[in-house]
């Protein structure tokens, strides 16, 4: 029987969910917005994230919350180093409209194999960061959902703050409007374009360590991940931030609405039908292609 508490608890799940995919979404528009290229090894970070903490809890003993910090700090580093060896090259050759394309896709095969390699294809999980439920107004809620909720909203409301009031934010917005531009202000777009793919593979991780304790890590995670991000980021218009943000979040909760109203098998086709309406009568997106 479908009640009123138990589509509010649905709701919450709701919002947990989107919370992942507009950390996501809002790395992978990032990228599009500063750069104008896809990264289809966005899901492999994100995977790379979840191994991360797991290692990090289960063999070096770590508390769960700064296995968080450590994870979305590795995973930076190596977004950035991923950025400057085989993308960066590709800067000003023909063809960069597929380029970035070809190699992300390579490389997302290679880690994933990797990871299938080193870690094997056994399933792993983790224990809560935060164990113990409260009770609102007669709805139960587990702290570690609540935990995903305020972490997530308060890192996508610090890093949009300071994309409009940093140096580095300014110097990213500039970039993104025109380079060329940007350039002959002095602007080092090249380092611009390092550090961006960094934090967009940053925030990947970022969903990936908070969501562990809660769905399984495997080498096989990210592929679900990139592909909702993907949707999400459709959803919001291209190259806008909020835009990204609020169809992460609206997609999880119509998900999570349809498991209570249809079933869980239907869930996915919701997500891909919503999709394909959006690509049908508005395929800027919610928020248009507006630039940073």
């Amino acid at each position: 029987m479908i009640t009123g508490k138990l589509i509010v608890e649905q709701l919450v799940n709701g919002l947990v969910l989107g919370c992942m995919y507009a950390s996501i979404a809002s790395g992978l528009t990032l990228i599009w917005g500063t750069m104008k290229m896809l990264n289809f090894a966005h899901g492999e970070f994100y995977m790379i994230g979840g191994y991360f903490v797991f290692f990090a809890l289960n063999l070096l003993g770590i508390p769960g919350i700064w296995c968080l910090v450590i994870s979305v700090a590795i995973v930076l580093v190596l977004g950035m180093l991923l950025e400057k060896t085989i993308i960066e090259p590709l800067l000003g050759k023909p063809g960069w409209e597929l380029s970035p394309l070809v190699v992300t896709v390579g490389a997302s095969i290679a880690i994933q194999n990797g990871a299938l390699k080193l870690w094997g294809e056994h399933i792993k999980n983790l224990p809560y960061y935060i164990e113990g439920t409260v009770e609102l107004m007669g709805v139960r809620l587990a702290y570690q959902r609540l935990m995903i909720l305020f972490v997530t909203a308060f890192v996508m409301l610090g890093f949009w703050v300071y994309t409009k009031k940093s140096r580095f934010g300014l110097g990213l917005r500039a970039v993104a409007q025109d380079r060329d531009a940007a350039t002959l202000m002095g602007i080092d777009f090249k380092r611009v374009y390092t550090v961006t793919f960094g934090i967009s593979c940053a925030m990947a991780a970022l969903a990936a360590a908070l969501l562990s304790p809660i769905f399984s890590i495997s080498p096989w995670m990210g592929h679900a991940a990139l592909t909702k991000g993907f949707i999400a980021v459709v959803l919001g218009g291209l190259g806008s931030f909020e835009g990204a943000i609020l169809a992460g979040v609206l997609l999880g909760s119509v998900e999570s609405l349809a498991v209570i109203f249809l079933s869980s098998e239907w869930k996915d086709v919701v997500s891909f039908s919503i999709f394909i309406i959006m690509l049908t009568l508005k395929p800027a997106g919610l928020f248009g292609s507006k630039e940073w």
